[in-house]
């Protein structure tokens, strides 16, 4: 799905004006008027996304009836337009500074003090699910002795990580705990993208932060305020180093589905690969 295509998503649902492109990715982010509408890619034959279009909206009336500062829906249902899944969203104020690691902590707090929604279910945290799907996307572009390296380690850690025993009692998470996700307005931080909320580990959201420091050159500082504010640090836990593996194995094969058409992607990924075979757990890893 490119710009184009979305846009004429957009103006069958109804909203022909002027609207600004937010983002572009697994969504077409736009903002019009109050409004911000998110336009998802092609669900005929997936219907797997129109189903997270929906348990998204559920969560934001979840969210909102559990007192979470979180971003809420102004439908309470997706359309489905041509095909593609869209929600309309209340658009939020203007942020009034970025996001820090320490706003996202209470908003952690909060969500990880909730039980499972009674309404619909969550999903696990598959971190590891599209290794294969972004490898075969690869294809020849990558090293298939590096491609084979990640299925190793993603069915080593795969095994390793349905054997952890938590510190934190399991249940309701955002997926994606990163301050990306955090929109700070005149009211406070609050809690956007909810599409990787799962029901799992709850450690899972904070094995993020501690590995952003260690490989994408989060400051320590930002990361000790985060650990202060939410009132343990996850590095202490024994498991952290299996959920970091997975980690950086999906973020590893992430990034190798980008190899045959960029250079730059290519690059990253071996550097990536090159890491983890040398055990290196501080090589410092790049967007491309």
């Amino acid at each position: 799905m490119d710009e184009m295509r979305a846009r004429e998503v957009l103006t069958a649902a109804g909203f022909s004006g002027a609207a600004e492109l937010l983002a572009l990715g697994e969504n077409a982010v736009f903002a019009a008027g109050d409004l911000v509408i998110k336009v998802g890619r092609d669900a005929t034959g997936h219907p797997e996304l129109r189903a997270r279009a929906e348990r998204e909206v559920a969560l934001a009336d979840w969210l909102a009836a559990s007192g979470v500062p979180a971003v809420r829906a102004a439908e309470r249902e997706p359309r489905l337009v041509e095909g593609h899944p869209v929600t309309l969203w209340h658009r939020l104020p203007d942020a009034v500074r970025p996001a820090e690691p320490r706003d996202l902590a209470p908003l952690l707090t909060r969500v990880h003090a909730l039980p499972a929604p009674t309404d619909f279910t969550l999903p696990r945290r598959e971190l590891l699910g599209g290794v294969e799907r972004w490898l075969t996307l690869a294809g020849d572009a990558i090293d298939p002795a590096d491609a084979d390296y990640l299925r190793e380690r993603r069915d080593g850690f795969a095994a390793a990580a349905a054997a952890l025993v938590p510190r934190l009692p399991p249940g309701p998470i955002h997926g994606d705990a990163l301050p990306r996700n955090v929109h700070v307005g005149p009211d406070g931080p609050v809690l956007v993208d909810l599409e990787t909320f799962s029901a799992d580990l709850r450690e899972h959201d904070l094995v993020v932060l501690a590995l952003s420091r260690d490989r994408y050159g989060l400051d320590p500082a930002a990361y000790d305020a985060f650990t202060t504010a939410y009132g343990w640090d996850v590095r202490q836990w024994e498991g952290c180093a299996v959920l970091r593996g997975a980690r950086e194995t999906a973020s590893c094969a992430w990034v190798s589905q980008h190899a045959p058409a960029n250079p730059k992607a290519l690059a990253e990924f071996r550097r990536r690969v090159a890491s983890l075979r040398e055990g290196d757990s501080e090589v410092r890893w790049y967007p491309f």
